[in-house]
């Protein structure tokens, strides 16, 4: 039973790391400090193939009106991909994801909106970073020297993410250890590094809870790493950079009628657990349930 004695263990056990300051993040004039408010993304999808329908846009005229649809409900930064992560939906190309992710960038950044893309191809980030992009979403872990130069270039933030396998569509069954943050501490520790020799610092660190893995078809086993994972991000403040979770859907759980509860209820584990930047396609509800844990934390 998740309950209080349950939460009051982990901070008996790890609550040293809250006392790691996480720096703000900086980045196309704006900063956002973390201390004073949590930040959240909102969620374009350009595939056809991607599961929650309800952030799938099918039109660039329909995506342009997502995004600003989504930054007057209070989105912070707006999250563009054009490939489902799915294991079994088609496979997209750098030249056809920048032909869908390009013009609705471009039309959201003159808007003034913050945009984040989200590819492990180089040279779709490079397209997008051209267009205003300045978050590289990065499902990989192959390309990281290359993509560091575009960011280092464009003062662009780059989100790391936690993936076992060369990037979000080669991944074969994920190896649980027995402390999955330290292992992910030791992943980021060794690629924030290596961003900072190469004059990159504003860095996030995503866990990479969205992925599918050929084990966790097991909707028990995925849950449950989800479950630790967001209630454990803060240890990976240690690290000094802010972590962004995408919030889980557990449709085994909570079937097709409810499905759209599950990234609300998640949201509150989440902003429990310490995670700085919520990705979310349920934007507007959980807008409110940050209010909500804001106002009763206050002095």
């Amino acid at each position: 039973m998740l309950d209080l004695r349950t939460l009051g263990a982990i901070l008996e056990r790890y609550g040293d790391a809250l006392r790691y300051p996480v720096r703000p993040l900086e980045v196309a004039g704006r900063r956002f400090d973390f201390e004073r408010r949590r930040m959240l993304v909102g969620v374009i999808n350009l595939s056809p193939d991607s599961w929650y329908r309800e952030s799938v846009c099918e039109s660039e005229a329909e995506a342009i009106e997502r995004g600003l649809r989504l930054a007057r409900e209070g989105a912070d930064l707006v999250d563009i991909g054009a490939e489902s992560s799915l294991p079994h939906s088609k496979r997209v190309g750098p030249g056809e994801q920048i032909e869908r992710i390009v013009p609705v960038v471009r039309a959201l950044a003159t808007e003034g909106i913050l945009v984040s893309v989200e590819s492990y191809y180089p040279e779709v980030l490079a397209a997008a970073a051209e267009a205003g992009a300045r978050v590289f979403n990065l499902t990989g872990n192959e390309a990281d020297a290359d993509v560091l130069k575009l960011a280092a270039r464009h003062k662009a933030a780059v989100v790391f993410c936690y993936v076992q396998g060369g990037h979000v569509r080669d991944v074969a069954d994920f190896a649980l250890e027995e402390d999955m943050l330290a292992e992910m501490e030791a992943h980021f520790r060794r690629r924030t590094a290596r961003a900072a020799r190469m004059g990159v610092v504003n860095c996030i660190l995503d866990p990479g809870l969205g992925f599918y893995y050929g084990n966790f078809q097991d909707g028990a086993l995925r849950v449950e790493h989800q479950l630790n994972t967001l209630l454990q991000t803060f240890r990976l403040n240690r690290l000094g950079y802010p972590t962004m979770n995408i919030l889980p859907h557990a449709q085994e759980i909570f079937g097709e009628e409810e499905r759209r509860a599950a990234e609300p209820f998640f949201a509150v584990l989440a902003l429990l657990g310490g995670t700085h930047i919520v990705r979310t396609h349920e934007l507007r509800t959980v807008a409110k349930i940050r209010a909500v844990l804001e106002r009763f934390g206050a002095d």
